[in-house]
């Protein structure tokens, strides 16, 4: 039987220091390798997340005519990292430059915050109560 499979996330940004530093600063990730000078792995969250440095205004794929954009874009993916204390993952997001679009709200699940990224990546930031999800499953 084949191993399971690993989900990886790799994000284009346009300045690959502005974006590690960003991201170890507020998700509490830290620097696994760095593939080449445009590439470097952040590893402590359960999935790694590759930034990729892409210039702004690039092509997105040699097959498509869409063009890199790093202002505030919606996209359907998007990152959820769970914390363990929301106003301060709040607070060290704000730091670091993300812009809080919501602040913070309560939910069935516990307290989510959403955010943009400085390259226009949005994220949230959750606060799990007891009941998690499941607070909402069905």
């Amino acid at each position: 039987m084949p191993a399971p499979a690993r989900l990886i996330v790799n994000m284009d940004v346009p300045d690959l220091a502005r974006a590690e530093h960003f991201y170890c600063a507020v998700f509490g990730v830290s620097v696994g390798r760095r593939l080449g000078s445009g590439a470097v792995e952040l590893l402590g969250l359960e999935a790694p997340i590759y930034l990729l440095e892409k210039a702004g205004d690039s092509a997105a794929t040699a097959a498509a005519p869409a063009r890199r954009n790093y202002q505030r874009h919606w996209t359907p993916v998007h990152l959820d990292v769970s914390v363990n204390d929301l106003d301060h993952a709040r607070s060290m997001a704000i730091a670091a430059g993300a812009v809080d679009e919501t602040g913070v709200r309560q939910a069935p699940y516990g307290r989510i915050a959403t955010f943009a990224d400085p390259f226009g990546h949005g994220f949230c930031l959750i606060e799990f109560n007891g009941m998690g999800y499941d607070a909402i499953a069905t």
